[in-house]
């Protein structure tokens, strides 16, 4: 394995967005950064391509709590490839994906032109995914795969019944319904946009288009309709989800676009021994991170593309606003270096 630089010695230059603090405000600015900025780890990398999830929007988000030190880079991921070294995981030349482990949160992230993680932070490119795509599929699509895995793990199989899909249209939404049919789930997607977005949503795999579902939790039990669920939106949506959920079924929690609160009763787990199951794409073993990822690289790459826009640098504080606020429908990639 190589691990050193090729043609290094001089300080290199590059590009990198920064959250800036203090005194209570925040101001995003892109700046130009040397080597000397790098944060620490064993390996160097040349990003080619991040990307913009739920997070990342939080993150930027005027005041935000989520920064835990200032100035910071965020980017709660990346694609690029290794420039050095010293770690035995990984040699000069390999492509990888970093995904979580406080990325863009405790510790410089993905939104630059180049960066140094430690090594066990990396898993090296799946060989079926180009740079460019698997910045589409990023933590989103990640955090996707480890739903669709723990559903798999639980026993629960296509013959079982539907699959809903709440938040279908957002980063997570639209690839667990991809993952999900190409596992050869029947898929209920339920969103705001039904109908903006309803021929994009069958392209994906999903079977039925539904809205929201009701705000209230109602009683705690409802008719029977789901052998499983991926959720990204929490609260009443999540309660209600789980009152619906079929005797044995498995209700996957990825995310809070509603809300961090959960009005419901225990009737669902007592009665029809339904399991609630969370989702933590951020410190995932590597073992999880690997069968994710290799679930995902399968993905029908026309559709990916299909859902998926590209950025740069200076839109993409601006951007990570529009899918906070659930304008955005699919994968927005960063190019770092448009």
């Amino acid at each position: 394995m190589v691990h050193e630089e090729v043609n290094s010695g001089s300080r290199r230059e590059f590009r990198a967005v920064r959250i800036h603090g203090g005194d209570g405000s925040t101001r995003i600015s892109v700046d130009e950064l040397t080597d000397d900025d790098l944060p620490w780890g064993d390996v160097e990398v040349d990003v080619l391509y991040s990307d913009l999830n739920f997070k990342d929007g939080k993150v930027m988000e005027a005041g935000s709590s989520l920064p835990q030190c200032f100035p910071i880079v965020p980017g709660i991921d990346f694609v690029g490839t290794v420039t050095r070294s010293s770690s035995p995981l990984f040699a000069v030349g390999d492509g990888v994906v970093a995904n979580g482990f406080g990325l863009g949160t405790d510790r410089d992230g993905g939104l630059t032109q180049r960066t140094r993680v430690p090594g066990t932070f990396l898993l090296a490119l799946p060989s079926r995914l180009d740079h460019r795509r698997a910045a589409a599929i990023g933590t989103a699509g990640y955090t996707a795969g480890l739903a669709v895995e723990a559903i798999l793990d639980a026993g629960v199989r296509p013959s079982n019944g539907p699959v809903l899909v709440t938040g279908a249209g957002g980063g997570v939404g639209t690839l667990a319904i991809a993952v999900l049919a190409q596992a050869g789930f029947d898929v209920v997607a339920s969103t705001g946009r039904a109908d903006q977005l309803r021929d994009s949503l069958l392209r994906l795999g999903a079977c039925e288009i539904i809205d929201r579902l009701p705000a209230e939790a109602g009683d705690g039990l409802a008719t029977p309709s789901w052998s499983a669920v991926v959720d990204s939106v929490g609260s009443t949506t999540l309660a209600s989800a789980l009152a619906a959920t079929r005797y044995g079924g498995v209700v996957a929690a990825v995310g809070l676009a509603q809300g961090i609160d959960l009005p419901a009763t225990v009737l669902p787990f007592i009665l029809r021994g339904v399991s609630l199951v969370g989702i933590d794409s951020v410190y995932a073993s590597e073992y999880r991170r690997r069968r994710a990822w290799d679930r995902l690289a399968n993905v029908d790459h026309e559709l990916l593309d299909s859902i998926t826009s590209v950025v740069g640098l200076e839109d993409a504080a601006r951007v990570s606003q529009d899918v906070v606020a659930g304008r955005v429908h699919g994968r927005v990639v960063v190019d770092v270096h448009k």
